[in-house]
């Protein structure tokens, strides 16, 4: 199946909102709704506390509106299916995603010479999983990432595990299948990287 895929910009907010609210993730408790507001470029290092739905939901409001949540978005029939969050990897080290869930992956070092972007999210609608959204959101911020000139695109996939929330960020299978190769691991994660550009020896 094939998808249009536009890049996240302010103007896309309403629609973006709405697909968050109508499309069934996580544990399907309208209080624990998430819009992607974990993985931005905010600095979420004094955060206090769990915010409420409608704080998170005006926090993401703000965040596609400045910017600071980016990403892709899968179109079917003028609708919005999928959902990819992608980011500059450096610019999102201080958000609550990294230290709620990638504490030991922040602790890896990194090399300040390298322009990596980075994948937290994806979100398809239940009705259109397993059509190859995903990996069409993949490879398009993948070669988006290219035309920028980054490096790397590096992701962050669970080991293993049986529960289907856990894999919002995407599985090792479909990563190796687009060239992505083992970088780094810890306990839970491994970190992948597919390599953008020719190194010159």
């Amino acid at each position: 199946m094939n998808v249009e895929i536009k890049k996240l910009t302010p103007a896309h907010v309403e629609e973006y909102m709405n697909f968050f609210e109508t499309t069934p993730h996580d544990d399907n408790i309208p209080e624990h709704t998430c819009y992607c507001e974990c993985w931005c470029s905010a600095d979420h290092r004094f955060r206090t506390g769990i915010p409420s739905r409608e704080e998170r939901k005006a926090m993401a409001i703000e965040y596609v509106r400045s910017g600071k949540i980016q990403g892709y978005l899968a179109y079917f029939d003028g609708c919005i299916v999928g959902w990819c969050n992608a980011n500059t990897k450096t610019e999102c080290l201080n958000c609550i995603g990294w230290y709620r869930f990638m504490p030991q992956v922040n602790e890896l070092e990194i090399d300040a010479n390298d322009k990596v972007k980075s994948i937290y999210c994806f979100l398809v609608a239940p009705d259109m999983k397993r059509k190859g959204i995903a990996k069409q959101l993949l490879q398009y911020a993948c070669q988006d990432a290219m035309n920028d000139d980054y490096d790397y695109v590096e992701v962050y996939p669970e080991k293993e595990t049986t529960d289907e929330r856990k894999h919002f960020m995407g599985f090792v299978d479909m990563y190796k299948n687009l060239g992505f190769t083992i970088h780094a691991e810890t306990n839970q994660k491994f970190v992948m990287r597919k390599q953008l550009k020719c190194t010159i020896v």
